[in-house]
């Protein structure tokens, strides 16, 4: 039996990796409206990878004879009016759910709760290279997003990008 703080933060945390995929299907259509469908695609994986995240824990709990509670998932609410900012705010939003993680995993070692820390540290890892992977895209969007040919093949490298569901045992 997870201690109930535990639980209620897991369950909470479906709902943000929900808003997350939400989130990211939205930077994925703004990307396809710009005819950027490189750009498009790394988001459209991304929101693939936040549903998954979901997907783990929803499993999580299921597994340790937990209720899950699915709540409403919010509208996307990022102002999405450049690209650079598209991807400030989704470096934004990786720290953010860092932070989220690091509370469920504090409550965790709090409770004592082994197990749930030892689930979490595959998320505190993923999390490490969420965050990286924003900032590179960043990086990267700073260096070239201004030439029409350099932005043409970050586009290019971007669309080739695909998607390899999580490998975590339960």
């Amino acid at each position: 039996m997870l201690n109930k703080k535990v639980s209620e933060l897991l369950n909470d945390q479906i709902n943000k990796e929900l808003y997350s995929a939400y989130l990211y299907l939205d930077f994925s259509n703004y990307f396809e409206q710009r005819g950027l469908d490189g750009f498009a695609n790394w988001y459209y994986i991304q929101a693939q990878e936040e549903r998954d995240h979901a997907m783990l824990l929803y499993r999580y709990l299921q597994n340790n004879n937990e209720k899950v509670t699915l709540d409403a998932i919010a509208k996307p609410d990022k102002d999405l009016s450049s690209d650079m900012d598209v991807l400030k705010a989704g470096l934004a939003h990786e720290e953010y759910v860092t932070s989220l993680i690091n509370d469920i995993y504090a409550a965790a070692y709090e409770a004592k709760d082994f197990r749930t820390m030892q689930f979490l540290d595959w998320f505190v890892k993923e999390q490490g290279e969420e965050e990286t992977n924003a900032n590179d895209l960043i990086s990267k969007m700073e260096l070239f997003g201004s030439d029409p040919k350099s932005l043409y093949m970050l586009n290019s490298e971007l669309a080739a990008r695909v998607y390899s569901a999580p490998s975590l045992v339960l």
